[in-house]
């Protein structure tokens, strides 16, 4: 018995010191795509000229069942300021329902304005938006293909700012920066704009001044048509073919423009069943993309050993949810089997590890939220912590999507409804879509009362270190779990919650 608990013990801290360490890896990367950012020297120009003739651009709007934002996607593409004969739209539609008719009749209604925008509907949504997209480049006959979702609006001058860009001939996509319709809407919206700067202002602005590879986002970018049928064109073998085909055209040898100062508006979602639906996507896509490019990328002679690194911590950042996860479970253990050594020094080493991986996450998006906000960052700093905690509270729901990946379970394609909620209430009433809930929100309500034990454990231990972690991840659990129940049964209430900063930052002395 006694060579069995041994053997035990000895497992279960070399697990716990691995995910401690791989986690700690994953955090320096963060402190490093930071000083990528901060060197303002290393940002490549890729063209300083202008098309003589500018191509000709298709515009593909890609839809399915969007009822409350179609005019709006519409009719700010059709006002898009590019000369009428060089430019086509295509309205890509999938929808099941009342939106067809709507999107017909505003397409025709353009048209009788002079307009070139057509209607495409497929029956069956084979290959879902990647299958809509590789639809509609076979009907296309422009040189460059934008891209825009349902729930953005891009502005008159998107194509003006972005098509000189190709004028290089190496360029192959160029991506502009997601801004917020309704950042303010709720703590959840600020909390998830906060986590989406993260990634366009530190994380896509670093890897471009670093000359690493990136991703077009799906959206709010152009890509040229030779450089998608050169990589293989879009497939749907992973949820996230936009991360595949953007990796796919940079092995082929293009270039990837990112465009920080130029940004398209958007909308984030008001529900968190929707959010949540939309990250579980994203992490399975991205690990579904990691198991597909990520072997070939290492043995590649002709990539650099940096691309080749940077390369993994891009794939493989969602595998940081089942580790985060793992630690989680492995706290109380550790905590058992290695009493005989003195609960404070294990302590003290999980509080180094989880120390330096909180502060790096929290420079991470203090550094996005400057750069976004400008002056008004302090609107938005106090809500990083929350931004923690929900990226806390979904470790469940991305570890399953993970796992799904790993096994190669096929899901559905989940989009996420779009409501145009901007800053009114969104009525019971008008309610035509309702995003889909798993249970996993019961084991993030017990995770959060587990977390709720620690705390209180903690407090009466004096290990008083713990406590600020412990309160963050407890209330990324609750708030993720009760949130989950009050929005599948009462969405058309909307949470208000209070403005922090209006009682934690004192107002200037007139």
């Amino acid at each position: 018995m006694d060579i069995l608990f041994n053997i035990t013990k000895l497992g279960i801290t070399a697990i716990y010191i691995s995910c401690i360490v791989i986690l700690c890896i994953f955090g320096l990367n963060r402190f490093y795509l930071i000083y990528l950012h901060n060197k303002k020297s290393g940002k490549i120009k890729l063209s300083d000229k202008r098309f003589a003739r500018l191509p000709r651009v298709t515009i593909q709007l890609p839809i399915y069942n969007e009822y409350y934002v179609i005019k709006r996607l519409i009719n700010s593409v059709c006002n898009i300021d590019y000369p009428g004969k060089l430019l086509e739209i295509q309205v890509l539609d999938d929808s099941t329902d009342n939106t067809a008719n709507i999107a017909k009749n505003l397409v025709a209604q353009n048209r009788s304005r002079g307009i070139n925008i057509n209607y495409l509907h497929r029956d069956e949504r084979i290959g879902f938006k990647a299958g809509a997209l590789e639809n509609g480049l076979t009907h296309s006959t422009g040189d460059l293909i934008a891209i825009f979702d349902a729930d953005f609006i891009p502005p008159k001058d998107f194509l003006s700012k972005t098509v000189h860009y190709f004028s290089n001939e190496i360029v192959g996509i160029v991506q502009a920066r997601w801004d917020h319709l309704n950042r303010y809407y709720s703590s959840l919206t600020k909390a998830q704009s906060i986590l989406l700067d993260g990634h366009f202002v530190i994380e896509q602005q670093s890897r471009y001044q670093g000359d690493y590879f990136l991703n077009f986002n799906g959206t709010a970018g152009l890509i040229r048509k030779k450089s998608i049928i050169d990589s293989g064109g879009w497939q749907h073998d992973t949820l996230t073919e936009d991360l595949d085909l953007s990796y796919r055209i940079q092995l082929s040898g293009w270039k990837i423009v990112y465009l920080d100062d130029i940004t398209v508006d958007a909308e984030l979602p008001v529900d968190i069943n929707s959010f949540k639906s939309q990250q579980h996507r994203w992490a399975k896509g991205g690990t579904q993309t990691a198991l597909k490019l990520l072997p070939g990328i290492l043995k590649n002679k002709e990539l650099s050993l940096g691309v080749k690194i940077e390369s993994g911590f891009h794939l493989l950042a969602n595998f940081s949810y089942p580790l985060l996860l793992m630690l989680i479970l492995l706290m109380l253990p550790m905590a058992y089997l290695w009493q005989s050594l003195g609960w404070q020094k294990v302590i003290l080493l999980s509080l180094v590890a989880v120390t330096t991986g909180t502060v790096s996450v929290f420079n991470f998006y203090y550094a996005a939220i400057r750069r976004t906000m400008g002056k008004k960052w302090k609107d938005l700093v106090l809500y990083i912590p929350i931004s923690i905690a929900l990226g806390s509270g979904i470790v469940i729901n991305n570890t399953k999507a993970v796992m799904e990946a790993l096994l190669n379970i096929n899901t559905e394609f989940k989009r996420t409804p779009k409501f145009a909620v901007i800053k009114n209430r969104l009525k019971s009433k008008t309610i035509r879509y309702k995003s889909s809930y798993e249970y996993i929100y019961i084991l993030e309500l017990l995770f959060g009362f587990l977390f709720l034990t620690k705390t209180l454990y903690a407090v009466h231990a004096g290990y008083y270190g713990w406590i600020p972690f412990l309160i963050i991840i407890q209330f990324g659990f609750l708030y993720s779990s009760l949130l989950s129940i009050i929005h599948s049964r009462n969405f058309h209430i909307p949470i208000r919650y209070i403005n922090l900063s209006k009682f934690l930052i004192p107002k200037p002395k007139l």
